[in-house]
């Protein structure tokens, strides 16, 4: 049994790795931490673990003493660097959820995160941990950095497209929603149900940190050129994100082309669905899958990609422990084998 901790256990995304390692058969949860709840019962934080993980939470610095096969960090953005640097010396793998080692460099994180990067070696040591894409490198990582929610399903909506050059690199247009719990678990103003609830926005114009993210990964497995316009709104909803790509064709193309494509770069994945409808919420709550529906518009000569998954899981801890399974040689989909809760 491979020993797994959980560093940053309180959080959705935390909570979420221990849904769902809970079940997994060939790795036992020896560690999870919280600074804010250090000696109290990770079930007093999330009662719906009461009497199934009632893990007594431990300080994040217990960890350098454990004896870990794997670490999760489910850290804020500028805190994981702090703890990778630190444990990136020891013989333990790490998988990491914040964005701290998703862009290319030091200089980039620090224009699109405004802070400072206290370890900038750990850009060329990351893998980004996008399975269906960079599964060979994920294998022998030893630090894996996991996507971003948003950019889960736009980099995989768009990647085919642009890598067999179908379409106009500087036209690429992503539009998605999301739920709350993409906001995290701290109270907002943002989040506050009077301002969620029979509402309707997009935020983070023309800056979002996740627009490099996307731009970056898709130059990166393309070996193109792109340049990503990016837009996210928030849904009254609690959890998950759809995500409309819209790009102009390069060359002659039909809407049974495109299916084609699409199954020639996704037919074998585990965890991707290629649909002939445009995905919904609901089919993918709770579980690690991606729909994913290309279709071409012929009055508009628009080619339109439409991706649905579940934030916290295929967008966050689901997508850690599929990382996790390869990291460590187990079948990629133990347990993430899961059948979305519907309704």
């Amino acid at each position: 049994m491979y020993k797994i901790g959980i560093i940053g256990a309180t959080g959705y995304t935390g909570s979420e790795l221990v849904r769902l390692l809970h079940h997994h058969t060939e790795v036992n949860i020896e560690l999870i931490t919280s600074e804010t709840y250090a000696g109290q019962q990770f079930s007093d934080i999330h009662p719906q673990f009461k009497g199934l993980v009632d893990f007594k939470l431990e300080s994040a610095s217990a960890v350098s003493e454990a004896d870990l096969d794997l670490v999760f960090l489910a850290l804020p953005h500028g805190v994981s660097m702090e703890y990778v640097k630190k444990l990136y010396e020891k013989d333990v793998k790490i998988v990491d959820l914040s964005g701290d080692f998703r862009l290319d460099s030091k200089e980039s994180y620090e224009k699109w995160y405004n802070k400072s990067h206290i370890f900038a070696e750990g850009f060329k040591k990351a893998v980004f941990g996008l399975p269906e894409l960079n599964r060979a490198k994920i294998e022998n990582a030893r630090l894996i950095a996991n996507p971003g929610c948003f950019p889960t399903g736009a980099i995989l909506s768009i990647v085919p497209l642009l890598k067999e050059g179908l379409i106009n690199g500087d036209h690429i247009f992503v539009d998605s929603k999301t739920g709350v719990t993409g906001a995290g678990i701290k109270a907002k103003d943002v989040t506050h149900f009077p301002n969620v609830n029979d509402n309707f926005k997009a935020y983070g114009l023309k800056t979002h940190r996740h627009t490099i993210e996307i731009q970056e990964s898709v130059n990166r497995y393309a070996g193109q050129n792109a340049t990503i316009q990016f837009t996210p709104h928030l849904l009254p909803i609690d959890r998950g994100i759809l995500t409309s790509v819209y790009a102009i064709p390069e060359q002659k193309v039909t809407e049974a082309g495109l299916r084609k494509l699409y199954k020639k770069y996704y037919d074998n994945e585990p965890f991707i669905r290629l649909k002939e409808s445009s995905p919904e919420l609901k089919n993918v709550r709770g579980t690690n899958l991606v729909d994913i529906c290309p279709a071409y518009d012929e009055r508009t000569n628009n080619i339109l990609v439409f991706a649905a998954i579940d934030n916290l899981v295929k967008g966050a801890a689901g997508q850690a422990i599929q990382n996790m399974n390869i990291m460590l040689g187990l079948p990629e989909r133990s347990s993430l084998d899961i059948i979305p809760l519907q309704p």
